[in-house]
C-alpha cells in the first residue's frame, strides 16, 4: 500500500516546502488540495503546471489526486458544476495524477432523492470527460453523502468506470457506518482512502493515529485483504460491476494521511513530526480535518 499525506494539513505551503516534507518523511506521495489560494490550483497556466508537474518528478514524489470542491448534488446549474469538474480534470491530467476528488455537497431543501439524482446526472456528463482526460473522478465520503450506502445512491446509477469512491474513514464512522460494511459497499469503486484520527465525535480535529476514537484497525484489516497480494490483475468484474485493478504498485487502494495525523512512514517508523499541529492551522472548516 502507498501512502500520501494531504496539503489540506498545510494551507498554502510552498510547493517546494511540500516536497521536502514527503521526501524527508518517507511519503510516495501528495494528496493536492485543489483550493484557489493554494500554490497548485487550476487557475495555473500550462507553463506553471509544466513547472509543477517536474518539480514532483525530479522529488520522486507522485501526485496522487487533486482535491477539489466541486459539490455534485448542490442545487443550481449543471453547467457549472460540470465545467468546475472539467477544469480539476485538465489539472490532473497535467500533473500526471490519477484521481479529482469532488464533494456531494447536496442541500438541505433538497429530498434526498433529488440530490441523488443531480449527482449521478451530473457525474455521468463528466465521467465522458475524464475519459478523455485519463482521469478518474472519485465522490468522498462527505456531508450529504457521508456513509459508503449514501454514494452508492449515486455511483450505482451512473455506473462509469471513471466514477469511484473516495472512502473517508471519520464521515462513514461518524455515519454510523462500520468498516466492513463501508468497504462491501465502496469496494468495486474505491480509488483510495483518506486517514486521520480524532479525538471525539465532538471535537474533529486530527490527533495522531490510533490516538483518537476512529477505529482504524479495522478499516486496515479490511483494506489489507485487498492489497496485501502483489501483482495487478487488472479489471475484473463481480455482480455485473466493472472493478477498478487492484495493485499495491499502483495508487488502487493508497491511504492518504495529514502531516499533523503523525501516520506510519512505509518502513515502518513515525512520519509527519515536522508537520504535527500543521493539520489544524487552516481556515475554517478545514481545521477540522474535513475538507
Amino acid at each position: 500500500m502507498k501512502l500520501a499525506f494531504s496539503t489540506l494539513g498545510l494551507p498554502g505551503l510552498p510547493l517546494p516546502d511540500v516536497l521536502r516534507l514527503a521526501t524527508a518523511h518517507g511519503y510516495h506521495g501528495v494528496e493536492l488540495r485543489a483550493h484557489p489560494e493554494e500554490p497548485v490550483n487550476p487557475g495555473l497556466s500550462p507553463a506553471e503546471r509544466a513547472d509543477a508537474a517536474a518539480a514532483f518528478k525530479a522529488a520522486g514524489v507522485e501526485v496522487l489526486a487533486v482535491a477539489g470542491y466541486a459539490r455534485v448534488a448542490a442545487p443550481g446549474d449543471d453547467d457549472a458544476v460540470v465545467a468546475e469538474i472539467r477544469d480539476l480534470l485538465g489539472l490532473a491530467r497535467d500533473l500526471g495524477a490519477p484521481y479529482v476528488r469532488v464533494f456531494p455537497g447536496g442541500g438541505t431543501d433538497q429530498s434526498p432523492e433529488e440530490a441523488d439524482a443531480t449527482a449521478a446526472r451530473r457525474l455521468g456528463t463528466a465521467a465522458e470527460y475524464a475519459t478523455d482526460a485519463g482521469v478518474r473522478i472519485l465522490l468522498e465520503t462527505h456531508d450529504s453523502h457521508r456513509t459508503g450506502a449514501d454514494a452508492m445512491r449515486v455511483l450505482g446509477p451512473v455506473g462509469h468506470r471513471q466514477v469511484g469512491a473516495l472512502w473517508d474513514v471519520m464521515h462513514t464512522w461518524l455515519g454510523g457506518e462500520q468498516p466492513v460494511d463501508t468497504y462491501a459497499a465502496l469496494s468495486p469503486h474505491l480509488g483510495y482512502v483518506q486517514v486521520k484520527d480524532i479525538a471525539s465525535p465532538d471535537d474533529t480535529t486530527p490527533v495522531p493515529l490510533g490516538a483518537g476514537v476512529l477505529p482504524l484497525g479495522e478499516c486496515v484489516e479490511v483494506l489489507s485483504r485487498e492489497v496485501g497480494t502483489a501483482g495487478c490483475a487488472g479489471s475484473t468484474r463481480s455482480g455485473g460491476t466493472r472493478r477498478p485493478p487492484r495493485c499495491p504498485a499502483c495508487w488502487t487502494r493508497a491511504a492518504v494521511t495529514s502531516p499533523g495525523c503523525s501516520a506510519s512512514r512505509p518502513d515502518g517508523r513515525r512520519a509527519g513530526a515536522a508537520g504535527r499541529g500543521r493539520a489544524s492551522a487552516a481556515p475554517g472548516p478545514a481545521a477540522a480535518g474535513c475538507r
